[in-house]
C-alpha cells in the first residue's frame, strides 16, 4: 500500500506531453480507431450530417483535452443523447431546418454546462437516483435498437420516419419483409462481430478493437458488391468536404418555438451533464495513479466544447464512457491521449474521406445496436432487482414514461416514485431534501451524525458536512438515528471513502446494525421504525 503512495505521478501539461507521449499517442491512436465508425454512426442516428460527429470529437479532443478537470476521459459525441438529438431535429421541422435550429439549444446548453461547473454544481449527479439514471440509460438504449433495426436492415429510411419507439417495435415484422437481403448480410455479420470479437482470448487478436475490425470486413464486402452503383444512395456513409460543412451553421430563430427550445435545453444541459459526471467519476476509479478530477472545472471545458460544436454544426458531446474505458486500457497516462485521439479523427479526415464513404450504414448500425444493447442489458433489470423491488419498479417506471413520452418526464416520474417509497418506508417529509446532520471532533476524529433519513434527495447536505472535513482524518458516519437509508446514498458514500481513502484519510460507516436491509445486496436500502 506505501509503495502505491510513493508512485511518481505523471506530469500535466507540456511536461507531461514529453514525458508520456508515446503512451498516450498509442492509446489516442487506439481510441480514434473505435472513435470514428462510432461518430459517424451517433450522427447519422442523431439526424445530423455524418461528419458533424467527427467534428465533435475533434473539438473534443484537440480543444478540450487541453482545458479539462480530468485527465483521462474522451470528450465525443455519445449514444445517449441519439434520442434528444434527433427528438429536437424532428420536433424543429426535421431535416436540415430542423438540424440547424437544434443547434441552437445545443449552444445554450454548453453555456448552462459552463454556469454549472462556475458555479461549482458538478456534485448535481448525487441528487438524481441511481435508479431512475440507470432506468434513462436503459431506455435510451431501447430506443437506440429500435431505431436502427430498419437502418441495419437497409429499409427505406421513409418505412420508419417519425415513428415513436412503441410504432417502431409494432413495425418490426414490416421492416423484417422489407428488407435488403445483400445490406443486411453485411449487418447481420457485422452485429455477430459486434457480441462474438469480445470474446476473443488471443492476447494479440484481442488487441484489435471491435468497430475496427467490423470495418475491415465490412468495407470490402461493400466493394465486392459494388454498393456504389448497385445499392440506393441511402445504404452508405456521406461525408462530403469538411471545410465545406464547417461554418456558422446554428440558427438562433429557435428561439421563437419558446416550447420546444426550453425542453431541449434543459434536456441537452441535464442529461449530457449528468452522463459526464458519472463518466468521470467512474474513470477516476479506474485510474491506476488515483488521480481525482476536477468535475467543475470538466464541466466548464464540456461545456465550451458544446458552445462551439454547436456554433459551427457538431453533436453535443460528453466525456463518453467506452471510449474513455478503452483509453484507461490502452495505458493513457494524460489529457494527451484524448488530444491524439482528436487529432488522428482530424488527419484521416482531411486525407481519408474517401475511405469513410465506403462505409456500408448497415454496419454502422450493427455498432450502435451493440451500444444499445450494453445499455439496456438484461443484467441491468436483475441488478435493480437484486438492490430491492423498489429500484426495480423505480427502473421500470423511468423506462415507461421515457418510451412513453420522453427523458424528462421519464426521470421525473422515477424520482417521484422514489420520493413516495421513502415515504412510505418512514422518513419523515420534513427530511426529504434536508436532513439533521451534526459533527463533531476529538484530535483527528471526526463524528457525523445524520437523523430521520439519509436518502438521495438529502444527500448534497451530508456531502457538504463531509467535504468541509480536512484531508487525512478519521471520519465515522453514525447513522443509527435514521428511519431510512437508501442505496443511492450508500453508493454515494462509498464513492467518497474511496475518494477519501485515497488520499490517505480513514472513513467508516456506523449504526446501521438495527436497520433491515431490503435485500441482499451490499447497497441494499435499509429501514428501521424510530420510538
Amino acid at each position: 500500500m506505501d509503495k502505491k503512495k510513493t508512485v511518481a505521478l505523471p506530469k500535466d501539461g507540456w511536461a507531461g506531453l514529453q514525458q508520456n507521449i508515446s503512451a498516450d499517442a498509442v492509446s489516442g491512436f487506439t481510441v480514434f480507431l473505435l472513435a470514428l465508425p462510432l461518430s459517424l454512426g451517433i450522427a447519422k442516428a442523431s439526424d445530423f450530417p455524418p461528419v458533424m460527429g467527427l467534428l465533435t470529437a475533434i473539438i473534443g479532443g484537440l480543444l478540450v483535452s487541453l482545458i479539462a478537470g480530468s485527465r483521462l476521459t474522451i470528450k465525443g459525441p455519445a449514444a445517449g443523447l441519439i434520442v434528444i438529438v434527433a427528438g429536437a431535429v424532428s420536433e424543429f421541422g426535421g431535416g436540415e431546418t430542423g438540424w440547424h435550429l437544434a443547434l441552437a439549444a445545443v449552444v445554450v446548453a454548453g453555456v448552462i454546462q459552463i454556469l454549472f461547473g462556475v458555479l461549482k454544481m458538478g456534485r448535481l449527479v448525487d441528487f438524481f437516483p441511481l435508479a431512475a439514471i440507470h432506468g434513462m440509460l436503459a431506455a435510451i438504449g431501447m430506443i437506440i435498437i429500435l431505431k436502427q433495426i430498419p437502418v441495419l436492415l437497409n429499409d427505406n429510411p421513409s418505412l420508419s420516419k417519425g415513428m415513436s419507439p412503441f410504432e417502431l417495435a409494432g413495425h418490426i415484422p414490416l421492416f423484417i419483409s422489407s428488407l435488403d437481403p445483400r445490406a443486411t448480410m453485411i449487418g447481420l455479420i457485422s452485429l455477430a462481430i459486434v457480441f462474438l470479437w469480445p470474446m476473443v482470448k488471443h492476447p494479440i487478436l484481442k488487441k484489435i478493437p471491435t468497430p475496427l475490425l467490423v470495418l475491415l470486413i465490412a468495407i470490402p464486402a461493400e466493394l465486392i458488391m459494388d454498393f456504389q452503383t448497385t445499392e440506393p444512395a441511402y445504404a452508405l456513409v456521406h461525408i462530403g468536404n469538411l471545410f465545406d460543412n464547417i461554418k456558422f451553421n446554428v440558427d438562433f430563430s429557435a428561439f421563437q418555438q419558446t416550447g420546444i427550445f426550453i425542453k431541449y435545453v434543459i434536456m441537452f444541459a441535464l442529461v449530457g451533464t449528468l452522463e459526464s459526471l458519472l463518466t468521470v467519476r467512474a474513470i477516476d476509479m479506474m485510474d491506476p495513479y488515483k488521480r481525482k478530477s476536477d468535475a467543475n472545472k470538466d464541466l466548464i471545458a464540456v461545456g465550451i466544447g458544446n458552445t462551439l460544436a454547436g456554433i459551427l454544426g457538431g453533436l453535443p458531446m460528453i466525456s463518453e464512457v467506452a471510449r474513455s474505458s478503452a483509453n484507461v486500457n490502452h495505458g493513457a497516462k494524460t489529457r494527451w491521449a484524448n488530444f491524439f485521439h482528436g487529432f488522428f479523427m482530424l488527419i484521416f479526415l482531411l486525407a481519408a474521406v474517401h475511405l469513410i464513404e465506403l462505409i456500408p450504414n448497415t454496419a454502422l448500425a450493427a455498432m450502435l445496436i451493440g451500444v444499445g444493447i450494453k445499455l439496456a442489458h438484461p443484467r441491468e433489470f436483475i441488478h435493480m432487482f437484486s438492490i430491492s423491488r423498489e429500484s426495480l419498479a423505480i427502473f421500470l417506471i423511468t423506462i415507461f414514461f421515457t418510451l412513453f413520452e420522453d427523458l424528462l418526464v421519464g426521470i421525473g416520474a422515477g424520482i417521484l416514485l422514489k420520493l413516495i417509497f421513502h415515504l412510505l418506508h418512514g422518513a419523515p417529509f420534513k427530511a426529504l431534501f434536508k436532513a439533521p446532520v451534526s459533527v463533531s471532533f476529538d484530535d483527528d476524529k471526526y463524528l457525523v451524525e445524520v437523523e430521520k433519513a439519509a436518502i438521495f434527495s438529502n444527500y448534497l447536505g451530508i456531502k457538504d458536512k463531509l467535504e468541509a472535513i480536512p484531508q487525512g482524518m478519521h471520519i465515522i458516519v453514525d447513522l443509527s438515528r435514521t428511519a431510512m437509508v437508501d442505496n443511492s446514498v450508500l453508493e454515494n458514500l462509498h464513492h467518497f471513502e474511496h475518494d477519501y481513502k485515497a488520499t490517505g484519510g480513514e472513513f467508516q460507516i456506523t449504526g446501521l446494525h438495527e436497520h433491515k436491509p431490503l435485500s441482499d445486496h451490499i447497497h441494499a436500502p435499509r429501514k428501521k421504525k424510530i420510538d
